[in-house]
């Protein structure tokens, strides 16, 4: 069987307006917002947190989940 391939968009222009459709979406707005913290965090505990920045974050973490 053979799969269909997802058609783009012809020209630029109709990637900007599909684009600009998407985002005018609130939940879209706040989903791509979340994923981008996420990275942001995920790649700041992977790359640049000290020690004692694991520890605060361990603090913060725990205190998040009481809330839940």
């Amino acid at each position: 069987m053979e799969e269909k391939k997802r058609k783009g968009y012809a020209t630029q222009a109709q990637q900007r307006e599909a684009t600009k459709r998407w985002l005018s979406d609130e939940d879209n707005r706040k989903h791509r917002t979340y994923l981008s913290s996420r990275g942001t965090a995920r790649s700041f505990i992977r790359k640049h947190a000290k020690p004692e920045d694991l520890d605060e974050l361990e603090i913060l973490i725990k205190e998040r989940r009481k809330n839940f």
